[in-house]
This record gives C-alpha cells, structure tokens and sequence, in this order.
C-alpha cells in the first residue's frame, strides 16, 4: 500500500508541489504527514477521515462511560502526551483486546511500547483529535498534580536555560526519561551482560539504528531499533553516563555504574558524531567475570613458571605487547595480584583505570587536567614505590622515565602495540630509545593474543585434509585416531560455536646474548629468529598446541596470529 502522503497528494489533500516545500532533510525527526498537518497544509479532520478510510479504523469524541483510569495508572502522562495516545482498555469487552486511542496509527513507537506494557493482548486503534487525546489525559493522568509540581517544573526549566539547554535538549531530555526508552535501553545493557559481552555499540545508519554487541572479540548484532527513537536512545545513555545531550558536534566521554543482575557493572562510554548522528560504545566492565590469577589465562606450564619468575625479579621492564583488545591489561593485572603483598608499594598509571585493585595505589591520566603518562610518572617515582604499572609507552617521555626508573631499583610494567615480542625493542628504538639503555633494563617481552575456546558442548572433531595441512604447516600430525576439533553452534553458545577465550603467548626472555644482539643493533628478524632457536615458543606455536588440545580452532589461531 501507498504511504499516506502519497495518498494525501492522490486525494488532492496537498499537491505535490507542496510536498517538494515540506521534504525533510535526513536529519529531521518528524514524519512528513505530521509536518504538513502542523504546517497547516492538511487539516487534522482530513487527515483522520482519510486514515479511518484507509485503515478501516473508527473516531470517538467521547470517553466511554464508567471509564476506569487505574490499569494505566504507570504510563508516563508525557509519553502520552509525546505521542497523542490514550488506553481506553478492553476492547468491546474483550479481555484480550487493548483498545489504544491515537493521533497518528503510523506511530510505530506507541504500539511497540504498548505490545511490551501488554504482552499477549492484541492492539485495537482508534482514532480521534488530538486536543480530545489531551483533555482526557490530563483529566486521567493529572488531574493530582498540585501546584507544587508545575513550580518544580518551572525551576527545572530556569535551570536549564542557565546551563544553555534549549527546548530540543529539553524535548530529548523528557523522551528519554520515558518508560518504553528506558526499558528498551536497560534490555540492551542487561542482555549484554548476560551474553558475557565486553562492549555495546550503538551505531546510527541511513535508515535505522545498529545495536551490536562484541562477544568473545567478535561483533553480533542484537537489534535494529527504528530511526525516529535513535536520538531518545542515545540521549538516554549520554544521560546515564553524565554527558551534555545538547552537546552533539563534538566527541565526548562519560562512565556509569549501575547494578545488573545482582552484580556491580561499570560502563565506559564514548560517544563520537557521524554522519547520520551520534554513535555510541560502552565498553563493560565486570569484574566478576574477569580472573586476575596467571593461571586462569591459558599460560602454558613452562610459560608461566618463567613469567612468575621474572615478575618477582626486583628491578627492571618487562613488556607485554599485541594490539587493542589482545589481554594484556588483564595479564599485567594479573601479575600485579601474584606479587601484590604488604611490603610492596605498587603504583599504576592508566588511561584509563579499568578495574580497581585491592592494596594497589592506581592513578588515572586526565589530560584536561594536565595529568599525563609523563607527568604522573615523575610524580610516582617520588612516592617511593617498589613496583608501576604504566598502561602504555607511547612516546619518548614515557619510555626515558620507565628506563630510569628500572635502572633506579623499580620492577616496572608496561605494554605497547607490537605484532610480536622482537618487534618491541624495534619500535622503542624508533622512538628514540638507546640501545644501550635498553639492553640494561629489559627483563622480558611477552606478545600475546585471545582466541575463542570452542563450546565443549557442540565441538565436532574432523580430520582436515592434507592441502589445509600442509598450508598451514601444522608441527603436529591429525589422524582419525586423534582428530581437532571445530566449531559448530548449540543453544549453550548462542551457536556461535564458541564460549569464552583463552590466551596465546610468545615470551621473550632478554638474556645476555639477546642484550648484545639489541647492543648491536640487530633488526627485529634476528631477534626474534635467535629467540626461537634458543626455545622460543611463537604465538601461532602456542595456538597449533591449543588446536591440538582441543581447546580452540584452526580458523581462531589463523585468524588472531595470522599464521
């Protein structure tokens, strides 16, 4: 069927030229039969005759008799209001009816909102003028608001002008402090949770609105809500996280904390403008979901007794590399909770503070404020600590502090964004690091990735065939009698295959010879081929042993070591 402004030009209701006068831009929010309705173009009797035609739906005038307000004594007054709707209730005395009474049937958003207040009941619509849908919710819904409440309102209102809000920050301010906009926002953030998601992105496309969620590093989609709610969704999380909504040309950050089925959830939020509006990330933070323990990350034994060996050396850096969203934070963690004890005063500096430590003095970079890696390092160095953290070296500053400080007595730790360990001595070379000072206070480099673990559930073991093997150089043969194991999807892991993930390592012990390779300064090739021949495990290495084990997939190791 025609939209209704078609029909309305097809009636002769509003010509096309008028039409061409009214075309929105992509930005607008408002529909273009209820901009021609309030630009005068339609009338609102016209529009109703024409829509009950069209739809074969009935206009009342009147309320019927005996009309009992009480069922819908929860419905926010301003949603109605927002959306010129009513709820009459049963529907020709049926229980099972819902009979809803609307301005405007082609408002999607009321009969979403109302099929979710009432689950099971099916929506009878009902025409009739917008100032008959007002009077009765104010006689309904309003009739106990005292005169107090309209001066709370009018303060609200002079407060916002002081802070510079106008009347559309205060438009999207009440929708998105309306039940159905919360209700929807909560289900994404609890649905999140529940799927052990680490973010949540909300991202506006030409036509709709994108809800996806990253589970286990991979992005799913979870939902494509209409466009017309987008800036109420959007409004409502910059709500929560304490941003300006009237704010919407520049990039802003924000952070909520909320509880979520009985656990305490921390959110951090960024919200950057794009071409078809505000786009938006929450990354999740639930500590209960996160093991700070070496053995929980999937060390390998010989791995990891080496690691916790180097962790409880008294002085010098140690390096944990790979790129955003690879663990190493969780691993530097960790590390910090094994040697975490009441004669040692660990610092840490981050950008920013992820989760908070017991016993551990952790600082947040706050570049607004002037606070930067470089500048709270020095700071720490004089608050004589044993061990610090620093969450990234991304500049020279940083890198000559974290040198002194190792060279000076102080365990440090610290990641950078390298393909594999060699390469980091590579990069903090071309930063402008000494060779010299490096091969000094380097301890050990460790690269690391996260694969997904296959459901134990649904895992299917195979025999690859021998042109995948001999591709892939498998240092381990596959028979039927020992076969791996792929992905393939049940209700346990919302059949993706795949439940959690587990750590893939590449530790790179600086010795003596390693030292005078980096003092003569020998590229990141040699290194790295040096470190193998002396019992280096490679990332794709520890991943083909997890293949092996049973643990993850070819597909994982290929996809996160490139192998």
């Amino acid at each position: 069927m025609a939209g209704i402004i078609e029909v309305m030009v097809e009636r002769g209701l509003i010509s096309a030229t008028e039409l061409k006068k009214i075309n929105p831009s992509g930005r607008e929010r408002e529909a273009l039969h209820r901009l021609a309705i309030r630009l005068g173009l339609v009338s609102e009797e016209d529009f109703l005759a024409l829509v009950a035609e069209e739809l074969n739906l009935r206009q009342i005038s009147e309320l019927p008799e005996n009309y009992d307000i009480s069922p819908f004594a929860d419905i926010s007054p301003l949603f109605l209001e927002e959306h010129r709707c009513f709820p009459l209730g049963g529907g020709g005395g049926d229980d099972d009816v819902l009979a809803l009474v609307v301005n405007d049937p082609y408002d999607h958003l009321v009969l979403e909102t109302f099929r979710q207040l009432f689950p099971g009941r099916r929506i009878e619509l009902i025409l009739a003028r917008e100032e008959k849908i007002s009077a009765w919710i104010k006689a309904g819904f309003l009739a106990d608001e005292g005169p107090d409440e309209s001066s709370d309102s009018d303060d609200l209102a002079e407060m916002d002008a002081v802070v510079g809000l106008g009347d559309d920050a205060d438009h999207l301010r009440d929708l998105a402090s309306e039940a159905p906009i919360i209700k929807l926002v909560n289900q994404f953030l609890t649905k999140a949770v529940e799927e052990g998601a680490s973010d949540i992105h909300i991202e506006p496309l030409a036509e709709n609105l994108q809800v996806r969620f990253r589970v286990d590093g991979v992005l799913r989609e979870h939902a494509t809500p209409p466009k017309h709610i987008q800036s109420s969704i959007i409004s409502r999380v910059k709500i929560m996280a304490r941003m300006d909504i009237a704010e919407r040309r520049l990039p802003q950050d924000g952070r909520i904390r909320i509880k979520i089925a009985g656990k305490d959830i921390d959110l951090r939020v960024s919200c950057l403008p794009t071409v078809y509006g505000e786009s938006v990330v929450m990354r999740i933070l639930d500590r209960s979901n996160i093991s700070f323990s070496l053995g929980s990350l999937g060390f390998p034994e010989r791995e990891k007794s080496a690691f916790e060996e180097m962790i409880r050396l008294p002085y010098g850096i140690i390096l944990v590399t790979g790129p955003t969203g690879s663990g190493k934070t969780t691993t530097l963690y960790a590390a910090l909770n094994t040697i975490n004890a009441i004669d040692k005063k660990i610092i840490t500096i981050e950008d920013p503070v992820e989760y908070e430590l017991d016993g551990i003095n952790q600082v947040q970079v706050n570049s607004k404020a002037g606070l930067s890696f470089a500048g709270g390092l020095r700071s720490i160095v004089r608050q004589d600590p044993d061990v610090i953290l620093i969450g990234e070296i991304r500049d020279r500053e940083t890198a000559d502090i974290a040198i002194q400080s190792a060279l000076t007595g102080h365990l440090v730790f610290s990641t950078l964004h390298t393909n594999d360990a060699a390469g980091a001595v590579t990069r903090l070379v071309e930063i402008g690091v000494e060779d010299y000072l490096l091969s000094s206070s380097l301890v050990a480099i460790m690269a690391q990735r996260l694969v997904r673990v296959l459901c134990p559930a649904c895992k299917e073991a195979f025999v690859p065939d021998a042109a995948l093997l001999k591709r892939l150089k498998l240092p381990f043969a596959v028979s039927a009698s020992e076969p791996i194991y792929r992905a393939q999807g049940c209700k346990e892991c919302s059949f993706s295959g795949f439940r959690g993930r587990v750590g893939i390592f590449e530790l790179l012990p600086v010795t003596d010879a390693v030292r005078s390779l980096i003092l003569d300064s020998q590229s990141s090739l040699v290194l790295r081929e040096h470190a193998v021949a002396n019992g280096m495990t490679l990332l794709r290495d520890d991943g083909w042993a997890k293949v092996k084990a049973g643990i993850t997939s070819l597909e994982e190791v290929v996809r996160v070591s490139g192998a």
